[in-house]
C-alpha cells in the first residue's frame, strides 16, 4: 500500500491550530508544577542555609575567646576563611534575596542570636517563613515573626 503525499507545501491552518491547542494544553498542565516545584525548593534552600548559618554561629562563637556570636552576617562571610559564601552573607534585604529567601540576623547577647528567613515575594518564592536561634533548632514563624512551639 503506498501513501499518497500532498503536492503543496506547509501546512493547513487547522493542522497549525491543532498543533498550537496540543501545545496549549500541555503547558497549562506543566506550568503550575514548575512554580510549585520551585516554590518547594526555594523553601528547602532556606531551611538549609539556616542550618549553615546556625553552624557558622557555633564554629565562630568557638574561635572566639571570649566565646561570643558574631554581630552580623556580614561578619560570618568576611572571615577568613570564611564561614558563609559571601551571597548568603549580602541576602540580608529582599532586593538581595538569595534563592527567594532574605535573611535577618539579629545577635541579642553575646550568648543569644536570632535569624530568621522570609520570602522575598510571599506566595511566589515561598510561603513559610523559618527561624533559628542559638538552640539549633529551626522552627517556623507566625506573621508577626516568634516562633512557633
Amino acid at each position: 500500500m503506498l501513501l499518497k503525499l500532498r503536492s503543496g507545501r506547509g501546512f493547513t491552518l487547522v493542522e497549525i491550530m491543532i498543533v498550537v491547542a496540543i501545545i496549549s494544553l500541555l503547558a497549562a498542565i506543566a506550568i503550575p508544577n514548575l512554580l510549585r516545584a520551585r516554590h518547594n525548593a526555594n523553601e528547602a534552600a532556606a531551611i538549609s542555609a539556616l542550618r549553615t548559618i546556625s553552624t557558622a554561629c557555633e564554629s565562630f562563637r568557638a574561635a572566639q575567646t571570649p566565646p561570643t556570636y558574631p554581630a552580623n552576617l556580614a561578619a560570618l562571610g568576611s572571615a577568613t576563611p570564611a564561614y558563609i559564601d559571601g551571597g548568603l552573607a549580602a541576602a540580608t534585604a529582599a532586593g538581595s534575596a538569595k534563592q527567594g529567601y532574605y535573611y535577618t540576623y539579629a545577635l541579642v547577647s553575646a550568648n543569644q542570636y536570632t535569624c530568621t528567613a522570609t520570602p522575598g515575594v510571599s506566595g511566589t518564592t515561598g510561603t513559610r517563613v523559618f527561624f533559628v536561634d542559638e538552640s539549633g533548632v529551626l522552627r517556623l514563624t507566625n506573621s508577626a515573626g516568634a516562633p512557633l512551639e
